[in-house]
Order: structure tokens, then sequence, then C-alpha cells
């Protein structure tokens, strides 16, 4: 079966449990899952039971697909992605946000926990996501073109929605918060980084790194689709305060941030939909 076949069949499937109509996609990352919760009148399938997806082997990524409204917005959230480091190959790791596509997500909002670098930054600050560095060793779009979902060659000109980036910062300010702004370089993994490895991805222009979203921004912009990313800052990687870190500490610290996380995301989706 080839892949526009998996995602069809998929879709059809998702289709057939719930009424879908253009919902926002929401990917919860590292710790932060506990904003599936805020979901009213969900219906939530395990990806066990959904057709050719992938299953979540990380601990803090339930492996569920909720279907529902957040704060009056109709979505289609995941509570857990699937990570290149997982042992997937990248048609599997962005298998879910084609799917999205095909039942009609347009708008996108990725989220994860990432290890800081800019000298500015603390342990739990938010950064929205501008652009971004693939220091994966592969790309989800290497291979034959499919051009029923995207062009050969994609423009990754504006990777995240600039008018999202302007009304992320207005929700934060509406909550009387204040939120960074950087490049998010995705790596491999699942090793964190080392000392000299973040003085590297600091000096190419990285001000935070993760071991996610780079590859479904790819595959979203491939659609045609709108993205939205906001990263929580759960360790530090600044030249002379590199510190030792477990994945242990990344959860809790996502896990503290996720009440901030939490409002921003329910404003966006008001705004965005107003």
């Amino acid at each position: 079966m080839n892949i526009l076949d998996r995602i069809n069949e998929t879709a059809a499937y998702l289709r057939d449990k719930v009424a879908i109509d253009k919902p926002v996609g929401i990917i919860l990352g590292t710790g932060l899952g506990n904003l599936a919760d805020e979901i009213e009148n969900p219906t939530s399938i395990d990806y066990a039971s959904i057709p050719h997806f992938p299953q979540s082997t990380v601990e803090g990524h339930d492996g569920k697909l909720i279907f529902g409204q957040l704060n009056g917005v109709e979505v289609l959230a995941m509570k857990g992605r699937f990570h290149f480091y997982e042992g997937y190959d990248m048609d599997q790791v962005v298998f879910p946000i084609r799917v999205m596509r095909r039942l009609g997500v347009q708008t996108l909002i990725l989220s994860n926990a990432s290890g800081g670098m800019n000298p500015d930054f603390k342990v739990g600050d938010i950064m929205i996501l501008n652009d971004q560095i693939n220091l994966f060793p592969t790309n989800p779009l290497i291979g034959p073109n499919i051009k029923e979902l995207g062009p050969r060659f994609p423009d990754m000109s504006e990777p995240y929605n600039l008018n999202y980036v302007k009304a992320l910062h207005e929700c934060a300010s509406d909550h009387g918060m204040k939120l960074h702004e950087g490049v998010y370089a995705g790596v491999s993994g699942p090793c964190f980084e080392t000392p000299a490895e973040y003085k590297y991805i600091r000096t190419i222009g990285g001000d935070a790194v993760g071991m996610s979203t780079v590859p479904e921004n790819i595959a979203a912009k491939h659609l045609g689709m709108d993205v939205a990313a906001l990263s929580v800052i759960t360790d530090l990687g600044i030249e002379g305060l590199v510190e030792t870190v477990s994945h242990e500490e990344v959860q809790k610290a996502a896990q503290d941030a996720e009440p901030k996380l939490a409002a921003i995301v329910k404003s966006f989706l008001q705004k965005i939909q107003g």
C-alpha cells in the first residue's frame, strides 16, 4: 500500500469515529500533554487503534489523538508525537501531519521542550519559533515527490507564519507575560548535546535546540499549512552554564510552564478564529 492510500485509509477511519470540520491541529510535546485535559467534549482515540499510526514510546507522550473544542475552537490534538530517535523513518514521523491535512487542518500549532543557548533565556521561559535549522541527518521530503501532497521544492522563506508570531506575542501580553522569539535547531538525539555542540548550534544561529518539530514543520509547509510553534526552555546550554540534565528534569520544567503555555494557546485559538 502506498503512502497516499495509507493516509486516505487512516483519515477515513477517523472520520467514521468523529465529525470533523476543519479543526486546528495541535501537537503536544514533552511534559505538555495536560493541555489535552482542557479540551471540552473530547473524543479520545489511542494511537494503537488507528490504522498505520506508529506508537509513542517516550515517557510523557501518552499516545492519544483527541478531538474536541478548546476555548470554543474545534481542535485535533496529538497527545504525544513520534521522534526520529525512536527508530521511525521520516515518513512515519510526519505521517500524522499528512493525515491532519487530509482531515481539513490548515493551521497547525506545534509545541516542544528544548534546551536554550540564548544567554537571555532561563529555565521555564517560552520561546516563539520564528525560524528553524534542520540538523537531522535526513529530510521528510527525500525520495520521489508526491505531487498530491505538495511541490518538489517547497518554499521555506517563512517556516512559521509571521502573523501568528505577532498574534502569540499579543496573547502573551494580554496575560501579562513576555515571550522570547527565536530560531529552533532540530537534531536527531536521543542524547542531550555536549558543550561543544551547544556552542556550535549557537554559533550557526540557534537560540534553542530539540529533537522534534523541524520534520513536522517541513511536512506541514510542503502541504501548504500555516504553522505556529512554542518551545518551553527546560534546560540551558549556554556557554559556561551547561549542566547535567535528565529527561525527568526536562519533563518537570515543561510541566511547571504548562499553565502559561495553555493560557497562551487558548487565547491564540480565539484570536485566529475571531
